[in-house]
């Protein structure tokens, strides 16, 4: 697509995946979260007039993972600021902003940042990827998914169990000393039992989940003039995009660092 062609064409929704670069066990890609992320966002965005679709964000806030050769994390502060500036400048050209996040220690991240671009009268929005019974990591459900996505990039053979306690008795160590103080191979839950069967009936319903999500914002998204200040808004006291009056927040799933 070139520019041209989203000139042309209605501009309500921006959506936007947001994942992580860290280590899904011994059998699992690094990029896991993303490619979720991206497949969710891609399917419900498929058809849908006025919806783009953006590159996902590759690397999100991971240093609970941060003893793991080959995660990656640019931490909360600074993925807090990234998606903040994103914002802003989508406001320039589309409606709304939705983020789709496939990792959960992007959420207080997400949460900051759309905090901070509704107080700026801009509409965001997020999504967070989770399903109930699942276990917290590179388990079941993370390997069955990507079974049905992407099967090239599973080595069942190197799946192994990790630390199948449930993650809110986890959550203290986590946080005080990361994934690595609890499981050796970086496992949370249980890969066992994993099919690509079950992986895409989780896709399935993943997406919709985040159908739904779309349905409602696109119901209430108004087409506005694209890259016009909204209503009332005045200069942005640190230095970037527009202020303005408070308006009800976001409250996401909390994520360490």
């Amino acid at each position: 697509m070139r520019w041209p062609d989203v000139d042309r064409g209605p501009r309500l929704l921006l959506v936007v995946p947001v994942g992580s670069l860290e280590q899904h066990g011994p059998h699992l890609p690094l990029d896991t979260d993303t490619r979720i992320a991206a497949e969710v966002a891609s399917r419900a965005c498929a058809g849908r007039t006025g919806v783009g679709l953006a590159p996902a964000i590759p690397v999100g806030a991971s240093g609970e993972h941060a003893a793991f050769p080959g995660t990656l994390s640019i931490g909360t502060e600074a993925l807090t600021a990234c998606l903040i500036e994103l914002g802003r400048h989508a406001c320039l050209h589309w409606t709304a902003m939705l983020l789709v996040n496939g990792h959960g220690g992007n959420a207080d991240a997400i949460c900051a940042a759309t905090d901070r671009l509704r107080y700026e009268r801009r509409t965001c929005s997020a999504w967070h990827a989770a399903l109930p019974g699942g276990d917290a990591h590179a388990g079941r459900f993370e390997t069955s998914i990507m079974l049905a996505l992407a099967p090239e990039t599973v080595r069942m053979v190197a799946a192994a169990p990790g630390d199948r306690r449930p993650v809110d008795e986890l959550l203290p160590m986590l946080r005080a000393r990361g994934v690595r103080a609890v499981s050796e191979n970086g496992v949370l839950g249980d890969p066992s039992g994993a099919s690509a069967s079950d992986g895409e009936r989780l896709l399935t319903l993943l997406t919709a989940s985040l159908n739904e999500m779309l349905d409602g914002l696109l119901a209430t998204v108004s087409v506005h003039a694209i890259g016009a200040a909204p209503p009332g808004a005045t200069p942005d006291p640190d230095g970037g995009g527009v202020a303005g009056p408070a308006t009800a927040g976001y409250d996401g799933e909390r994520g360490n660092r």
